[in-house]
């Protein structure tokens, strides 16, 4: 958070933030939680005093949290609107380490934004804006209803979300992001899309670990009692990856 409200009481200072829901979410299914520091355009600890390699060595899994827009200039454009500029400060260190998860064969979970960094860190391009990029596309996000605003997806027969949901073809899912994979990322496959608009909202790397991307937020659906998506099959397959992955298995 570049632009701090004076009423939190940090003024002239960058807050760096870990999301309650989704650190709740993984705690909920006996996993700890670690939030990574990123780094500060102008800051005096630069990139280079800092060893991505040491970090994830002691982790077991990635996921990237929702948050500000992927910077277009990440991908190869300019901002088509001032508003949609993005963080480039913080594209570049979570491209560090997600590679850096890659290389070392430990699973990368992508939330929202996260699934929007894993197609563009894969060489892949976003819609900067669905509703004037997307012809004929829902709505995808309403500021005022935030976490309560939901639409339908859709699985794709056969590939891993839908084998995690068997006899499942469409779920409900809570919907916050104005942007969407565009061009696909090399190894990278649709796992979901949004069945009235053919939005993106699932992607998978078919390449030698774990990387999983969802458009929505898992984080938000209630465990039971709810007629959204029930998020505990996917976070269950992670972390099983994880930990897999620990003992010396290799997961997909």
């Amino acid at each position: 958070m570049h632009n701090v409200p004076r009423e939190l009481g940090f003024r002239g200072k960058t807050l760096q933030y870990l999301e309650q829901s989704v650190a709740h979410w993984i705690m909920r299914h006996g996993a700890l939680v670690f939030m990574i520091p990123t780094l500060e355009a102008g800051s005096d600890l630069t990139r280079a005093s800092v060893s991505v390699s040491a970090y994830v060595r002691e982790l077991d899994g990635l996921v990237l949290q929702g948050g500000a827009d992927v910077a277009p200039q990440s991908y190869g454009e300019t901002p088509l609107a001032p508003e949609w500029a993005g963080d480039r400060v913080r594209d570049l260190y979570e491209i560090d380490l997600f590679w850096e998860f890659v290389i070392q064969g430990k699973p990368v979970l992508g939330i929202c934004r996260g699934a929007q960094l894993i197609n563009v860190a894969m060489g892949g391009s976003l819609h900067q804006d669905i509703a004037t990029q997307v012809a004929g596309s829902l709505a995808h996000v309403d500021t005022d209803a935030y976490d309560e605003h939901h639409h339908d997806i859709a699985f794709v027969p056969g590939a891993g979300l839908a084998q995690l949901y068997p006899g499942v073809r469409h779920a409900r899912v809570t919907s916050i992001h104005h942007q969407s994979v565009k061009a696909l990322g090399s190894g990278l496959v649709v796992e979901a899309r949004a069945p009235a608009d053919n939005v993106v909202e699932a992607i998978r790397w078919t390449g030698s670990s774990y990387v999983l991307g969802l458009q929505w937020h898992p984080e938000f659906h209630p465990a039971a009692g709810s007629d959204l998506l029930d998020g505990g099959p996917i976070l269950l397959d992670f972390l099983r990856a994880a930990r897999l992955r620990r003992e010396g298995v290799a997961v997909r």
